[in-house]
């Protein structure tokens, strides 16, 4: 059974008709949020960044958020092949035990151990990321404000409420409880047009590397957020994925011309979500003029059911494992496995790129 579906806008569509498909051709990859989901790609991140890319000199934007941001990063350090091994190995194995007296793990808990992994993961190792020759890194996150400006017990669920409420009548109405804020290497200059939600651009730096990073991965309730960052307005910080849970963005790559370039997005399914709040707005799962120069790499619906339990891995997996480590890991390990048959099937059709096999967004 094929593995991979190729899902295309209108102008990538015909630029796959026109040129093909070459590694000189991209400008833009994006990195969704969604948890253990990433686990997908980890095949397919190899191979576009070990060994397909490489085959190319032109700058790209590397754009994540919450675990889209973790690999991105990845994406950016010396022999990226052992460094998404790595992370692969070490989201897998990541497990959170109750301490004595406790029910559950807390917040706090995760936070700090998670910032541990951060640190064991990228210490001495954040000069690479920021001076990547070629690729530049835009970390997303979501800054509270108002109410959510700081983190509370009894406010920060209130204000979440009203994000919810408010983002359900318009998008942009989200804005005033959430703003997004991008960090950026070597300048804050964005790969897409932000005015489609409230917006900042702030410089990523040694200094915030580590805050903006686990603040982009710091979904609310699980884990606490990171308030203050360095160099960034003050304030709580949470997942990015909150504002831009798969970066449904208007991406300003040019269309036309020499320089015409194409945003390449290795996601777990064909719908790009705009944000978390969003998932169960099914009106708000479409595409846009926003994805026209975009070709998604996405499971095949069909195939995920071949995998254990029917499904791509899930934060749910931590609950329903619980404290079973070996069984988990098993089963995560088995469809990130599976997954390179993604990876196979994408270097295949790139040696001859037939439109035929590639389905509209």
């Amino acid at each position: 059974m094929q593995a991979l579906h190729i899902h295309a806008g209108p102008k990538a569509l015909a630029h796959i008709r026109e040129h093909g498909l070459r590694p000189e051709h991209i400008g833009v990859i994006p990195g969704a949020a969604g948890g253990p989901k990433g686990l997908i790609l980890g095949p397919l991140d190899r191979f576009i960044f070990g060994e397909w890319l490489s085959q190319s000199q032109q700058p790209v934007d590397l754009v994540g958020a919450s675990i889209g941001a973790w690999r991105m990063a990845t994406a950016c350090l010396n022999e990226p092949v052992a460094a998404f091994e790595r992370l692969e190995h070490d989201y897998i194995h990541q497990h959170y035990e109750p301490l004595p007296g406790k029910k559950r793990v807390s917040a706090e808990q995760v936070s700090e151990a998670f910032g541990h992994s951060l640190q064991a993961f990228y210490g001495g190792r954040i000069g690479e990321v920021l001076s990547h020759p070629r690729y530049r890194l835009h970390i997303v996150t979501s800054r509270g404000r108002h109410i959510l400006h700081r983190e509370h017990p009894l406010a920060t669920p209130l204000g979440y409420a009203g994000a919810f409420l408010s983002n359900a009548v318009h998008r942009r109405a989200l804005g005033g409880w959430l703003e997004r804020v991008v960090f950026s290497g070597q300048g804050p200059a964005l790969p897409f047009d932000a005015q489609d939600f409230r917006t900042r651009a702030v410089g990523l730096t040694e200094g915030n590397f580590m805050p903006a990073l686990q603040a982009s991965c710091s979904i609310p309730f699980a884990l606490k957020a990171v308030q203050d960052i360095p160099g960034a307005p003050t304030g709580a910080y949470w997942d990015g994925g909150i504002t831009d849970y798969h970066l449904h963005l208007n991406w300003t790559v040019p269309t036309q011309g020499p320089e015409r370039a194409i945003v390449l997005y290795p996601h777990f399914q064909q719908n790009v979500v705009p944000g978390w709040l969003d998932k169960a707005l099914k009106w708000r799962h479409g595409a846009t003029p926003f994805l026209d120069s975009t070709i998604v790499l996405a499971p095949n619906p069909e195939w995920v059911k071949t995998l254990p339990g029917g499904k791509l891995p899930d934060r749910k997996d931590f609950m329903t494992y619980d404290r079973d480590l070996a069984g988990r890991v098993k089963v995560w390990n088995a469809a990130a496995s599976a997954a390179q048959q993604m990876a196979d099937e994408f270097g295949h059709w790139l040696q001859k790129p037939a439109t035929s096999m590639v389905q509209p967004l």
